[in-house]
């Protein structure tokens, strides 16, 4: 590939990301994204033959860029807390800079469930909670979080810090009626939740999640 090939597919590869982003797969159009990259439909087509496939080709790289974000969430020298706090301020940053993502992703996970299961096929799950065990065996039998349960902590975890982007309007006619600044309100909650995420885990100490 030369480079000016390889220059013409990352400009497609940019716009369709902003197309599908604003509009959703339904929603955009090959000629919108055509324009977005000032190039014509033809040179389009040539790079990515159907809609579908340059949607697949978008929507990998983005689930790809999320995971590959929060890589050293599993570094050995950094505590189990110390990881919840880096997992919360770093997801949100991610999210604040991408804000439209987490309504994109929820709603085409939802339009074609198939294409996230195939992402996830992906990711040793198995191997992410023995890495985990091998590093935090005493504290994650402490917090009692065991194989069998981690999924409902980390789809907890998840939601603490998505849920604000995802309802970001119906909080922002919220917080406009008491004076909070959605913006303030997101910085706070980088260290708010991971605190709160981390004391409700300490707290069951002596209560087991079944």
């Amino acid at each position: 590939m030369t480079d000016n090939d390889r220059q013409t597919e990352d400009k497609i590869f940019e716009s369709a990301t902003e197309v599908f982003i604003e509009k959703g797969m339904d929603g955009a159009r090959m000629q919108d994204i055509a324009n977005h990259a000032g190039i014509n439909k033809a040179l389009l087509h040539y790079y990515y033959r159907t809609k579908d496939q340059l949607f697949n080709a978008v929507f990998e790289k983005l689930a790809s860029k999320i995971f590959s974000k929060f890589a050293p969430v599993f570094d050995e020298n950094l505590s189990l807390d110390d990881k919840i706090r880096f997992f919360f301020r770093e997801h949100i940053s991610f999210l604040q800079q991408n804000p439209r993502l987490a309504a994109f992703i929820l709603n085409e996970v939802n339009r074609n469930p198939a294409r996230i299961k195939k992402l996830i096929k992906k990711i040793d799950v198995n191997k992410m909670w023995e890495m985990l065990m091998s590093q935090h065996r005493e504290e994650l039998l402490k917090y009692n979080i065991n194989e069998k349960n981690l999924p409902q902590v980390m789809v907890s975890m998840a939601s603490l810090s998505v849920f604000p982007f995802a309802a970001k309007g119906i909080l922002e006619a919220i917080f406009e009626k008491i004076d909070v600044d959605f913006n303030d309100f997101i910085e706070d909650r980088k260290a708010f939740a991971a605190e709160y995420a981390i004391r409700a885990l300490k707290k069951d100490i002596n209560n087991p999640i079944k």
